[in-house]
Order: C-alpha cells, then sequence, then structure tokens
C-alpha cells in the first residue's frame, strides 16, 4: 500500500509549514495554480477584508497526502480547490466538518456531496480528452484516434505520453474512469495495452497537451480546456473525446474539522459557492458548479458534457491507494524522473 505519510513527510520540506493561526487569519491548502492563488484571495478580500488566507498549495497528490498525515493534528482550516476524489477520502476519515454553506441549493447538484448537510461543494470541473497534433500525425501517416480503444494500436506505439495518476488528478481521473467503463479486470488490461504505447509519463496533467501542441509527441492524453487554450494560441491540435466516454474530476472546498476559526472558515466556504466565485473559476474552467455562469469557450469540444461518465465518485475515493498501489506496480517505469 502507498504509504501517504512517508509521501508527505518528503513533501513537507517544500510547503509553507502552517502553524495554528487567530481569527482573522485561515490557513488554506489548495492544489489550484499557483498563478491564481493572488487573484482568488484578492476576490475573497473585496467581501470580507477583515480575513487573510495563507496559502499552503502543491499539486493534488502531496496536498492529499499531507491533509492525511496530518490527520491527528490538523494544520488546515479550510481546504479550496482540490480534487473531490481526495476530500471523499477525507470525509471516510471523518476529518471534514459537514457545512451548508448559504445559497448552496443554487449548484448544480453533480457539485454537492450527498449528505445532509454536505461535506463538501465543488467548484468546478475539468474533464479527460485527448490532443492530437495534425501536423506531426500527417509526417507519421497516423489518423486521430476516436476512442480509447484505438490508443491501443501498433500503429501509435511510442507515440503517447498521458500523467502519471500518483502524482497528477487528471491522470487518476483517468485511470479510474477506465476501471469503471471497462471493469476492473478489463481496465487494467486496457492500461496493459495502452502501456505498451505510451512514450512516457508526465507528472503534470496539461503537460500531455502541452507536448502534443508543440509537436514533442502526436498523441497527449490531458484535459480539455488545456487543448482549448494551445488551439486558440495556434497549436495545429485537434481535441478528440473518446466515443466510449470520459473522466472528470472536480475542484472542490470543504472545513477540516477542528479548525480553531470554524466562523472565519464559514465566511469564506459561504464565499467560495457564489455566482461571484464561480465567474472567477470560469476563467480557468469550462465547467462551473453555478448553472448559467459558464461562458464558451473557443476550441471547447461542444459533444464534452455529454461524455462526461456518471462518475462514481466514491469508487475512485474509496480504492484510491490499492488504485495507485497497482498502477505504479505495473508502469511506473516510463514515468518522468520526479523534481
Amino acid at each position: 500500500m502507498i504509504d501517504f505519510k512517508k509521501v508527505a513527510l518528503a513533501a513537507a520540506g517544500g510547503l509553507l509549514v502552517a502553524g495554528n493561526v487567530t481569527a482573522g487569519e485561515l490557513t488554506v491548502y489548495t492544489a489550484v495554480e499557483a498563478e491564481d492563488l493572488k487573484r482568488y484571495a484578492e476576490e475573497f478580500n473585496k467581501a470580507h477584508p477583515d480575513i487573510e488566507i495563507k496559502w499552503v498549495r502543491d499539486s493534488t497528490g502531496v496536498v492529499t497526502a499531507k491533509l492525511l498525515a496530518e490527520k491527528n493534528n490538523p494544520q488546515a482550516d479550510v481546504i479550496w480547490g482540490l480534487a473531490a476524489t481526495s476530500l471523499l477520502l477525507m470525509k471516510s476519515e471523518g476529518m471534514l466538518e459537514p457545512y451548508a454553506p448559504a445559497g448552496v441549493e443554487k449548484l448544480d447538484k453533480k457539485f454537492v456531496d450527498k449528505s445532509t448537510p454536505p461535506a463538501w461543494t465543488g467548484m468546478d470541473a475539468w474533464v479527460a480528452s485527448v490532443c492530437f497534433n495534425t501536423v506531426e500525425g500527417e509526417k507519421l501517416g497516423l489518423k486521430a484516434p476516436t476512442s480509447w480503444k484505438d490508443l491501443t494500436k501498433p500503429e501509435y506505439k511510442g507515440h503517447v505520453i498521458m500523467p502519471n495518476p500518483n502524482s497528477s488528478g487528471t491522470g487518476f481521473l483517468d485511470v479510474s474512469s477506465w476501471l469503471q467503463m471497462f471493469g476492473e479486470e478489463g481496465g487494467w488490461e486496457y492500461m496493459d495495452a495502452l502501456h505498451e504505447n505510451i512514450a512516457r509519463y508526465t507528472h503534470s496533467g496539461s503537460a500531455p497537451c502541452k507536448l502534443a501542441a508543440s509537436g514533442e509527441i502526436p498523441i497527449g492524453v490531458s484535459f480539455a480546456f488545456r487543448g482549448a487554450k494551445s488551439k486558440a494560441d495556434g497549436a495545429p491540435i485537434e481535441i478528440i473525446v473518446p466515443e466510449e466516454g470520459v473522466g472528470w474530476d472536480m475542484e472542490a472546498t470543504a472545513i477540516v474539522a477542528g479548525t480553531d476559526n470554524i466562523e472565519d472558515a464559514k465566511k469564506l466556504v459561504d464565499w467560495t459557492i457564489t455566482k461571484e466565485a464561480n465567474m472567477m473559476y470560469n476563467t480557468g474552467y469550462a465547467v462551473v458548479a453555478y448553472p448559467g455562469v459558464a461562458k464558451p469557450v473557443e476550441f471547447f469540444p461542444e459533444n464534452l458534457t455529454e461524455k462526461m461518465i456518471d462518475n462514481d465518485f466514491e469508487f475512485a475515493a474509496n480504492n484510491r491507494a490499492a488504485i495507485l498501489e497497482e498502477w505504479q506496480k505495473r508502469y511506473d517505469s516510463k514515468s518522468d524522473p520526479k523534481g
């Protein structure tokens, strides 16, 4: 089994170390992109100038491991922007403070934890897709794939890159969705066949699409918003929605059980589900929790939302450690070096 505590302790050196905080100060753990954190805090502070956010930021896997390692001595007050599958894992460990934020009934129900009151609320979703470089594909005589199964064909050998699910939330949603779509046995058989064609596994969910956009590889398994951005920047790529359906996950928010600053934590969580907050999320994500807010994104695949699978987040969360251990044992030999 993966030792989350060891991972967390190894990662802690690269994270801001949080201490106990006082009123007017919140320690917030997040996997939101680093360049967006200042904007998040500034927008929140327009409504609550008296509350200072102290960020602790790293990738999904590292933040999840750190929170689990701190289970008996929590250092965070709020989690704002972490995969829902990670929050469900924490919910099952009793680490979240259930809370129904003001206005929660206005959100799309897919983005709200099913418990009453909910343990977490969703913000936005990122959805799997395949980025195909048409110029490189033509040079190599490759047709654009139309399905996940296509990626296992012999002609694609050495021409596919995808994210490592141990470090990338996008990689994990791919793996957990294949296990749901193809069944457990069929899912691992699919990944065995796919592994034969993989050039390497990256530690970033956006990297495979960026690499396809730059022509380093013809096919990158990534997420649709990254593909749309690359295409808008002039990259010769197609954003392909595999016909079997696509996995997805959402960024979500929760209060950490045991926080000494519950009132300010509630104020922050109330704000994170507002229309204003969702408009902010929409600058980085095409799908958000508040209906009617999302603006059309240029080159975002039109049929993508209808191809989103009925994701069993409980399955993904409860089996996360075992899935990651099995994946690492089978495929980690092709992963990029860390650091």
